[in-house]
C-alpha cells in the first residue's frame, strides 16, 4: 500500500492542498473525492452521520477513522473517550496533529479492547471487502463490544446502479458473489494504489449477517441516496 489516501490527508493538513483524491470502481467511472469534505465540521455532515454521532455514548471506537473528523467531534464537543484506528499511518499522523488523544495505526482484526459504541461510518463495514468475509468481520467487531454496547454503521444498497429488466430482475456483473461487491481504485497526484476489494451491503443482507453472529440489527434511519444507518447490539 502506497498510502495515497493518508498522503492526501497529510498534504491537506499541512497546507499542501493542490488537488483532490480521484476514485474509480469496477462499476463506476472516475469520481472526485474533495479533500475538504474529509475535514468537515459537524454542521457539514450528512444527516445519517449526525444521527450516528448523536447516538454515540460511553467509550467509543472509531474504525477506519481517516482524518479523525467523527472522533474529534465526539471528543471535543461531546466529551467522550474516543479511540480511533486506521490502517493508514499518515491518516493517524493527521489525527494526532488535529488533537485526537487516542489514535492508533492498526488492523481492526487484531485490535483488542471493550467499547460502548463502535463506529463504522462512511460505509465502514465495506472494508471487509467481500460478503463471504462479513461474518468473520462482525464476529470480531462483536468481541470488542461491551455487554450493553452498540455498533453504528451506514451503507448503501447499490442495486439502483444496475439496469432493471422487464421482469423486475437486474443485470448485475457475474464476476462477484454479490452485487454490492466491487474493486476500488484510489488515485492521487499521478499515482495509483493497486485496486482493492470493497463492499456496499443492503440492509436485509446486513441484518442476516448480524443475526448469524448473534447480533440484533435495527434500522435507525434511511437517507435520500439508497443509504441507511443501522445499529447492531448483542442479543
Amino acid at each position: 500500500m502506497k498510502d495515497l489516501f493518508g498522503q492526501a490527508l497529510l498534504d491537506y493538513q499541512q497546507g499542501n492542498y493542490t488537488e483532490d483524491i480521484k476514485t474509480e470502481t469496477s462499476i463506476s467511472e472516475e469520481d472526485v473525492l474533495p479533500l475538504p469534505y474529509l475535514f468537515r465540521s459537524f454542521s457539514e455532515m450528512p444527516p445519517l452521520e449526525k444521527k450516528a454521532l448523536q447516538l454515540a455514548k460511553g467509550k467509543v471506537l472509531d474504525i477506519g477513522c481517516g482524518a479523525g473528523t467523527h472522533g474529534l467531534y465526539l471528543q471535543n464537543e461531546r466529551g467522550l473517550e474516543v479511540h480511533s484506528v486506521d490502517i493508514s499511518p499518515k491518516a493517524i499522523e493527521v489525527c494526532k496533529l488535529r488533537g485526537l488523544q487516542n489514535a492508533y495505526v492498526g488492523d481492526i482484526m487484531t485490535f483488542e479492547g471493550q467499547f460502548d459504541t463502535i463506529l463504522l461510518l462512511m460505509n465502514g463495514a465495506g472494508m471487509c471487502g467481500r460478503l463471504r468475509k462479513m461474518g468473520t468481520f462482525f464476529a470480531k467487531i462483536k468481541s470488542l463490544l461491551a455487554p450493553k454496547g452498540q455498533i453504528l454503521t451506514d451503507s448503501s444498497d447499490i442495486i439502483y446502479m444496475f439496469d432493471q429488466n422487464a421482469d423486475g430482475s437486474y443485470d448485475v456483473p457475474l464476476e462477484f458473489d454479490y452485487y454490492g461487491e466491487l474493486m476500488y481504485l484510489v488515485k492521487y497526484k499521478g499515482e495509483k494504489e493497486p485496486p482493492f476489494p470493497w463492499l456496499y451491503v443492503d440492509y436485509n443482507t446486513l441484518q442476516n449477517v448480524a443475526h448469524s453472529v448473534g447480533l440484533n440489527c435495527e434500522l435507525i434511519a434511511e437517507g435520500e441516496n439508497f443509504d441507511y444507518l443501522a445499529r447492531l447490539e448483542h442479543h
